[in-house]
């Protein structure tokens, strides 16, 4: 801190500091401009009697100004405190494309591989092939970038070296089932970012969860509601449905390794684990292998399996096994609380805080209602 003395009057200014004992001070013009504040700090100072002024120069240096009146005539003191702060370091932005050793490492596998001398019995296209396949292996291992990005990356390799026509490279996204795999994961998507698929769950629980059997089924029924739209167990369960359950856990007092799991936490999350499964068999679009299984039927037997005579063949079975296996759990397994009031309260709470359906939700909700209805 420095502490600075300015006496005006009207054909002088002298400066000097205060924190010395003894000042030394240097008579200057007005309008010099080693005393011009403005020109130096770019900021504007009007002086009023009596009072303290602050301003800030582009080196951050924070200065207070104090006015006073001296006792000789047409003279004025001006004190300068000012105090000087480092200039924050701005961290350098982190690389955000590859990560450069791993692709390396994916490239060199693939080069190395391709000079190879080409075994007998092997085409020179397929020993090339066969190179681009294990350095685009190598790159989903190591993952320099998504798998996807490295998989076009392979793709491309492909085509670029002329080992495949763009029309064989591309022959597969010809197959509807592939596409209605990444439709389906879009759709997984939404109902994760909207929260479409939150509010359907607290909805079921909070008109249906006032029972341990009720709160059960509850969730049973709203994992296989959303089953068609989200083709992953891992999914559904870990990213909707484990939150909601773990919080009606602790709001009904059941909670992981106080001694409290077999008021409710364990059978519902017995009841939620073993009914994902059923649902994910019911559609063919509730799990990604149920797609390759319709494709495996079509070439090995020349059946075709679309979406509504998957759903038709398994609708009814799945049916009554989404109703018998958790009253079974409910009696092999039961909870030592038969009630659960506080689960339809916390739903509705959390229903309350979500409000109405915003447009994003409703925009999700009919574009799956049409995306239905042609698929059928």
């Amino acid at each position: 801190m420095a502490s600075l003395a300015l006496t005006c009057s009207p054909s002088s200014c002298n400066l000097g500091f205060r924190s010395l004992s003894s000042c030394r001070s240097r008579s200057i013009k007005p309008s010099s401009s080693s005393l011009n504040l403005q020109s130096t700090t770019r900021s504007k100072i009007s002086l009023n009697q009596n009072r303290l002024f602050s301003f800030s120069n582009p080196l951050r240096n924070d200065i207070v100004l104090k006015s006073t009146t001296s006792s000789l005539p047409n003279r004025r003191s001006l004190i300068v405190q000012a105090s000087s702060t480092s200039n924050p370091v701005v961290p350098a932005e982190p690389w955000q494309g590859a990560s450069m050793k791993p692709l390396l490492a994916s490239i060199a596998t693939g080069v190395i591989l391709w000079f190879v001398p080409v075994p007998a019995g092997v085409t020179k296209n397929a020993w090339q092939l066969l190179a681009i396949f294990l350095a685009t292996i190598v790159g989903i291992i190591t993952q320099p970038l998504p798998l996807g990005a490295v998989a076009l990356m392979g793709l491309g390799a492909a085509v670029l070296t002329k080992t495949l026509t763009f029309a064989a490279a591309f022959s597969a996204f010809g197959d509807p089932i592939p596409w209605l795999i990444a439709l389906a994961f879009f759709f997984a998507r939404g109902f994760i970012k909207t929260g479409l698929g939150n509010r359907i769950a607290y909805q079921f629980v909070s008109l249906f969860g006032s029972s341990s059997l009720g709160l059960g089924y509850s969730l049973v029924f709203s994992e296989a509601l959303l089953a068609p739209a989200i083709p992953s167990v891992s999914a559904r369960a870990g990213g909707i449905f484990l939150p909601l359950v773990k919080s009606l856990c602790v709001a009904c007092g059941s909670n992981v390794g106080d001694g409290t799991e077999r008021k409710l936490g364990s059978w519902l999350m017995l009841t939620c684990f073993q009914t994902s499964v059923i649902s994910s068999s019911m559609f063919l679009t509730a799990m990604a292998a149920n797609p390759l299984s319709a494709n495996l039927t079509m070439n090995t037997i020349q059946q075709n399996i679309s979406w509504t005579l998957w759903a038709k063949a398994a609708f009814v079975p799945g049916l009554v096994s989404l109703i018998v296996v958790p009253f079974l759990l409910y009696i092999i397994y039961p909870p030592t609380v038969k009630s659960s009031p506080d689960a339809p309260k916390l739903a509705k709470e959390k229903l309350a805080k979500m409000g109405p359906m915003t447009k994003n939700e409703t925009i999700m909700a009919v574009t799956l209602l049409l995306t239905d209805c042609f698929l059928m």
